[in-house]
């Protein structure tokens, strides 16, 4: 019996496999508004036949957004406009549905990738002032942010929170709170990025706090039905910067809070980095994460074959698989894993008559 295929709690949620469709910018908003591409982009990942679909990520912040075209979810308007496409996804789809709440920080106000993803300075069409940690600028060619004050990080905190009671609101199983891939709560972690000289910096714990302090908060104001849960990098891939020890102290630090899950990325937060990338090259940290909590794990990256990533579930690597990318270049992936491993997979009435002769039974 294929373990890539079997139902996975995430706190109280249930999925029906472990597979996740990561969140993937898709630089097409309006304001912070979902668009009809966001319609036909999430319907279509909607039908895959995945255990849980995560929206991407998501601006808590107007100067949070990487660009002007990020989704967000601070205002009536971005929140009518899911309204609408939420509803829209579950008259045709079962899939639980999640969203990534997220702030850039430093990294916030470039251009999008397909012009070319540079800085976008203040003043220009598309730009703004960035905030950090600490004035660090992401890259050379960046501008400098602005270091965050008390009163910035007590509005940042209830952003977040803010933004995860109108995630609540439009009924979203699921909120990942972003601190991975160089964005300001990663950034808060990484002693590359933060030289404050506060209760938010120094320290192992003074640098974690930030985070706790979203988690804690947005745990509070969440209904118990809600899962919650967090992204990270586990290494910065730079001497010096945050690591696999850190983060494995994090980890516990959220288990203890009863946290529902982590999803264990890497990298994005230092330009320098080193990154040997290969199949599954994440994996390892998400084993050696899961070997120290309770809570399941999520591992993600260059995770592209069926067998592989029953590999990773089967051998307790982690508990589910997220797939990014992979998604995009075919979405169909669930079926035609379930199709290898001989498992069964929920698909839409309407597309019954495909099931291939060779793998009748694979819709079930």
């Amino acid at each position: 019996m294929s373990q890539l295929f079997t139902p996975l709690h995430l706190g109280p949620l249930q999925l029906r496999n472990r597979i996740v469709v990561a969140p993937m910018c898709q630089y097409s908003a309006h304001d912070g508004v979902a668009s009809d591409w966001h319609h036909i982009h999430l319907g279509n990942l909607a039908l895959s036949g995945a255990g849980l679909l995560i929206l991407e990520a998501t601006a808590v912040q107007a100067n949070g957004r990487i660009t002007h075209a990020d989704l967000g979810l601070w205002n009536d308007d971005q929140e009518a406009a899911l309204a609408a496409l939420l509803a829209s996804l579950r008259r045709w789809s079962p899939m639980p549905l999640g969203i990534q709440l997220a702030h850039a920080g430093r990294k916030a106000s470039t251009a999008r990738p397909w012009e070319g993803g540079g800085p976008i300075a203040a003043g220009e069409p598309g730009g703004w002032t960035t905030v950090a940690p600490s004035a660090l600028p992401y890259a050379g060619d960046h501008p400098l942010p602005q270091a965050l004050d008390a009163a910035g990080i007590d509005a940042l905190v209830e952003a977040f929170v803010a933004s995860a009671c109108r995630a609540a609101r439009l009924g979203l199983d699921l909120v990942e709170l972003h601190a991975a891939h160089g964005y300001l709560l990663h950034q808060f972690l990484s002693p590359l990025s933060n030289h404050r000289d506060d209760a938010y910096g120094g320290s192992l714990e003074n640098r974690m706090r930030l985070p706790l302090r979203v988690f804690d908060a947005v745990r509070a104001a969440l209904p118990e039905q809600v899962a919650l849960g967090m992204r990270i990098s586990a290494s910065d891939w730079v001497e010096g910067g945050w690591d696999l020890e850190q983060s494995i102290v994090l980890a516990r630090e959220l288990d203890a809070r009863r946290c529902h899950f982590i999803h264990v990325s890497s990298g994005g937060l230092d330009p320098r980095q080193q990154i040997a990338v290969g199949p599954g090259y994440q994996v390892p940290f998400a084993a050696a994460i899961r070997g120290q909590v309770r809570m399941p794990v999520i591992a993600v990256g260059l995770i592209t074959e069926a067998r592989q990533a029953e590999a990773i579930v089967a051998g307790g690597q982690a508990d589910a698989v997220a797939l990014a990318r992979g998604m995009l270049y075919d979405p169909r992936w669930p079926w035609h894993a379930a199709a290898e491993l001989g498992a069964k997979v929920h698909a839409p009435p309407q597309y019954l008559r495909c099931e291939p002769h060779g793998a009748r039974g694979l819709f079930g």
